[in-house]
């Protein structure tokens, strides 16, 4: 598959900016990089990476912002791994695009909410309400699911994990609806009478999804689990499986539970 020049340049300009921090005055260290979203993933790779690096495997850490760039980069050897995405998301992105990535070990769940700046109880949402959900199939869908599992609204049967707007059989409260990217909802928020926002950007946006989420998704049998993924071609290399292990450690599990107490729960 050919990148058009526009998809190149936005995964350049994300890499090189990722990657003028860690080179500025010095080479870059050998080893395996892995791509992670900024904020509490990237504090939560932080501390996989010290661990890799106890077991001997160094880790660099490539940051990003949007959702649509790490799987671009890994599929065409940008990256060796990223640890950013749950099944549904990889699903639809590999419909979409044709990606050889395959999942390789859990790491975290992240229930996402639904949250208000101007409503402080699901029940006060206004008829009419204007509800902001993400744009993307997975998360849009599992927008979707969040509200019926609260009763606001009815889904056809048979949707599983990615109905879409069409597949809204009732809407009592005459909700409207604003699709986003996943990353400007919490900036959009005071605009809106509610959102559901994933919480990694709800985290950077100042939200605490314990306290500020009006609803949430269950917090155990999560069919969102977020993963490492590497092209299919990769998959039994060690060095991954090292990578997966440091993830997958006390280490990172006590870090999860003091630095967000519930917010961000271990997936393995």
């Amino acid at each position: 598959m050919s990148l058009s020049p526009m998809t190149r340049g936005l995964i350049g300009l994300a890499l090189g900016l990722a990657l003028g921090v860690a080179t500025a005055g010095s080479a870059l260290a050998a080893g395996i990089k892995l791509g992670v979203m900024g904020g509490s993933e990237e504090e939560i790779a932080e501390v996989a990476k010290q661990v890799a690096a106890k077991k001997g495997l160094e880790v660099e850490l490539i940051t990003f912002s949007d959702y649509a760039i790490p799987n671009e980069a890994l599929e065409h050897g940008e990256l060796d791994a990223n640890a950013f995405q749950h099944q549904p998301y990889l699903d639809a992105q590999i419909a979409a695009r044709g990606y050889h990535i395959v999942p390789i070990g859990f790491t975290i769940v992240e229930p996402i909410g639904l949250y208000s700046k101007k409503f402080d109880k699901i029940d006060k949402l206004p008829d009419g309400a204007r509800i902001g959900i993400p744009n993307d199939p997975s998360n849009g869908g599992r927008a979707l699911n969040l509200l019926a599992a609260n009763g606001l609204i009815k889904l056809a049967q048979g949707k599983g994990l990615n109905p879409s707007l069409l597949d809204v059989t009732d809407n009592p409260h005459g909700f409207q609806f604003s699709e986003l990217d996943a990353a400007q909802l919490p900036h959009a928020l005071p605009d809106l009478d509610g959102a559901i926002i994933n919480t990694n950007y709800a985290l950077e946006a100042g939200l605490d999804p314990r306290k500020d989420a009006l609803v949430a998704e269950s917090r155990t049998n999560n069919p969102y689990g977020n993963f490492v993924a590497a092209r299919a071609a990769d998959k039994d290399r060690a060095d991954l499986k090292t990578l997966v292990e440091a993830y997958q450690s006390p280490e990172v599990a006590q870090f999860l539970e003091t630095r967000f107490k519930g917010a961000i729960l271990p997936a393995w």
